[in-house]
């Protein structure tokens, strides 16, 4: 959608609510992890609802490409589509989850098809944290150069962060995944991150999504 599309920086009011917003949420999680007694394991589905989990995360992944395939359409016949920039973060991106993979597997001591799966789900989920409240931010700031603005801002999005949320609810499959103290704060974190970039000038933009 990048390359099709015009991107408006935060700046004024929206710069400083942003950063607040940003900053109080960052509180807020760093807040919760300093409450977290104990670690605490993530709760299993059974058969059916795992099932039913696996089957919503491929029909959001199906129905994002059809979107993508659309749009691209639509954009082609009105001769917007534009040669796609370099992208030099996508490949950093790859590399981390195949690296988030293999880190995984080496440190995990259960049985191979649980120490696989596990890594493949950590592999895949690791990204979204990061995308989802990224997404998020740019998704009011982003605007298509399409006939239609708003729809094509809503058939990009909402299979997107379809995806991403079914991709973060498969760590529930896990029988590795716990939530610890260090899951909350690494996740402020990047909270704080994203307010550091967002409170500069108002011509500061935040950076590219790393999966596209």
């Amino acid at each position: 959608m990048a390359h099709y599309s015009t991107w408006i920086s935060y700046g004024g009011a929206a710069k400083i609510t942003l950063t607040v917003v940003l900053l109080i949420a960052a509180a807020g999680v760093a807040y919760a992890g300093a409450r977290l007694p104990l670690t605490a394991r993530i709760p299993r589905p059974g058969q059916a609802a795992a099932n039913l989990m696996l089957a919503a995360w491929v029909a959001a992944i199906t129905a994002f490409l059809g979107c993508v395939s659309v749009l691209t359409q639509q954009a082609r016949r009105e001769h917007l589509h534009q040669v796609r920039p370099p992208d030099p973060i996508t490949p950093v991106t790859l590399t981390a989850v195949a690296v988030i993979f293999v880190i995984i597997v080496v440190i995990s001591s259960r049985n191979w098809p649980v120490r696989l799966a596990g890594a493949a789900i950590g592999a895949l989920a690791a990204p979204m944290i990061f995308e989802f409240p990224f997404d998020l931010i740019v998704m009011a700031r982003t605007f298509p150069h399409a006939p239609d603005p708003a729809l094509s801002r809503v058939l990009f999005f909402a299979p997107l962060f379809l995806i991403e949320i079914t991709t973060l609810a498969l760590l529930m499959l896990s029988p590795m995944v716990q939530l610890s103290k260090a899951t909350f704060f690494c996740f402020a974190s990047i909270l704080v991150v994203f307010a550091v970039w967002a409170c500069p000038g108002s011509a500061t933009r935040l950076p590219r999504c790393p999966t596209r």
